[in-house]
């Protein structure tokens, strides 16, 4: 039985809403009147909640999804030109950032996270599906990175994550005239890995999580860390883990069942020790 939690942000603000299903959390973009427009309060439930997935030793995977016909319209700019003004940050110091920029002040993520999402994914939308690790996107999906159209930047990740995902060509093309594409140039430039008939690609994503929670949760996140390093710092620098991580791992509760459960010839039981 899944458990229910309501950030306390103001309707009018939108609000974030979490869910468990076994070791998985669901996190819900909440706002479909407007598109699901980030608020600043929004983006800071989203920040608890990403924070919650990574400080709680019995959730070992985060779904992100979205209510309504859209994933999200990006940020709600009259809401957050303020704080842009200033050079403030909506997210308070301390938390995990969804955008998983390595920021000073801000925690990175290290468990899983997949994505599902549907219709409008503007901007924000697409940084933090390019944050995540594993996206299903619906096959009506309308995608925009369109900060060149509004006088500023992305800021969020793309501008480094797209050319790391699809070549500087493919990035430029559309970070440059804030064009609009849809599911299948998405999948063809491995911004998401999975396209879905409309409607479901929230039980498909949930599959994918509910699998990756299957799995030896320290292992789980070795593998996800080591990888994400090869990809920020090169393969040399990821290899020279390899040894003492896998040390670490072998030593573990887990590795012991992993052993057990092939002798036996069982599924495994992890406990994430």
């Amino acid at each position: 039985m899944g458990c229910m939690n309501h950030a306390p942000t103001p309707a009018s603000d939108g609000r974030i809403r979490t869910e468990v299903q076994g070791h998985v959390l669901l996190i819900a973009i909440d706002r479909p009147a407007k598109r699901n427009g980030f608020t600043p309060a929004m983006l800071q439930a989203l920040a608890e909640a990403y924070t919650r997935l990574d400080d709680d030793p019995a959730l070992r995977v985060g779904l992100l999804h979205a209510e309504g016909a859209h994933f999200t319209a990006g940020l709600d700019l009259p809401s957050f030109a303020p704080l842009m003004q200033r050079g403030e940050r909506a997210i308070a110091p301390g938390l995990v950032d969804p955008t998983d920029l390595g920021r000073p002040g801000y925690r990175r993520r290290t468990k899983p996270m997949v994505v599902a999402v549907q219709g409008i994914t503007f901007t924000l939308g697409i940084e933090l599906m390019l944050a995540a690790d594993i996206v299903v996107a619906a096959d009506d999906c309308r995608f925009s990175q369109l900060e060149v159209q509004r006088g500023i930047m992305a800021t969020g990740g793309a501008t480094l994550r797209m050319a790391e995902r699809s070549g500087l060509g493919n990035a430029l093309l559309h970070l440059l005239t804030g064009d609009s594409f849809d599911s299948a140039e998405a999948l063809r430039l491995n911004f998401v890995q999975r396209v879905v008939p409309a409607g479901g690609e929230r039980a498909e994503a949930l599959r994918i999580a509910q699998a990756i929670a299957q799995q030896a949760p320290l292992a789980v996140v070795a593998t996800r860390l080591n990888a994400l390093r090869a990809v920020e710092h090169g393969p040399v620098v990821a290899a020279q883990e390899f040894d003492a991580t896998q040390q670490r791992l072998a030593n573990s509760e887990d590795a012991r069942e992993g052993v057990r459960s092939f002798v036996e010839k069982r599924a495994a039981r992890f406990t994430g020790r």
